[in-house]
């Protein structure tokens, strides 16, 4: 009963930290959607990150939802000795790292689908809020500044949109900070796109990442052993 119960606890203080960080990422995630001119100015300096491609208040506010869950179906689970608790933990642990395995096996095999179907959802909102939409502006000038990109793919994601109906230009940042910055002088400066940069910081960091998710998924994995571990020892109880 010793090691029983010595593991219970700290089933209960793992998933406990799990619950606060699902509750911090979540007011974060709320605080960038109310107040997102103030967490830019604070966090400016991380806008090379691929989370500035994304509209990080709903990242936040769904990774914040998602350890909500699963800290309190760990934690509670294992404080209540709750079999169907622990069984509900076990599969929604199960269910993200399936989900992670297959994002990652997709994100190697099928970068060029990974490209279409940023460049089908982003492209759009470019042309529609680009320059019109000061958040998502601000945003958008930061990462193609610190990364060194413009646009999507390259600057003709910026056609028919609404900035360059309103300014007959692009943004500077796809002419090398040069303005005017025309069709002619964008097409000489050869900016790449911001896929293709953050894809190449990615590359350049692999170990990194790779060292991550790995510590990631040993995590899911240990936490999945000891919840089942839990759930078969309330049996003999």
């Amino acid at each position: 009963m010793g090691c029983f119960t010595f593991i219970k606890v700290m089933m209960i203080l793992f998933n406990l930290a799990i619950f606060l960080s699902g509750g911090t990422l979540l007011g974060v995630g709320i605080w960038v959607r109310v107040d997102g001119e103030s967490f830019l100015n604070i966090f400016g300096t991380l806008s090379s990150s691929v989370l500035q491609v994304v509209n990080v208040g709903y990242l936040f506010i769904v990774i914040g939802a998602i350890l909500l869950v699963i800290g309190f179906l760990g934690c509670y689970g294992a404080q209540k000795e709750s079999k169907c608790l622990l069984m509900m933990f076990f599969s929604v642990v199960l269910i993200i790292f399936i989900a992670e395995v297959a994002a990652a096996v997709l994100a190697l095999v099928f970068t060029g689908l990974a490209e279409t179907l940023l460049t089908g959802l982003v492209t759009p909102l470019l042309k529609e809020k680009y320059g019109s939409d000061q958040e998502f502006t601000k945003i958008w000038n930061i990462t193609m500044t610190e990364v060194h990109c413009c646009g999507l793919n390259n600057y003709t994601d910026f056609n028919n949109s609404y900035f360059y109906e309103t300014h007959g230009s692009y943004p500077m940042q796809c002419c090398d900070m040069k303005e005017p910055c025309n069709s002619t002088l964008a097409a000489q400066s050869a900016v790449e796109g911001c896929f293709k940069q953050i894809l190449e910081e990615i590359r350049t960091n692999a170990g990194v990442a790779g060292g991550v998710a790995a510590g990631i998924a040993a995590l899911e994995i240990a936490a999945m052993a000891v919840s089942m571990y839990l759930y078969c020892r309330l049996d003999e109880k």
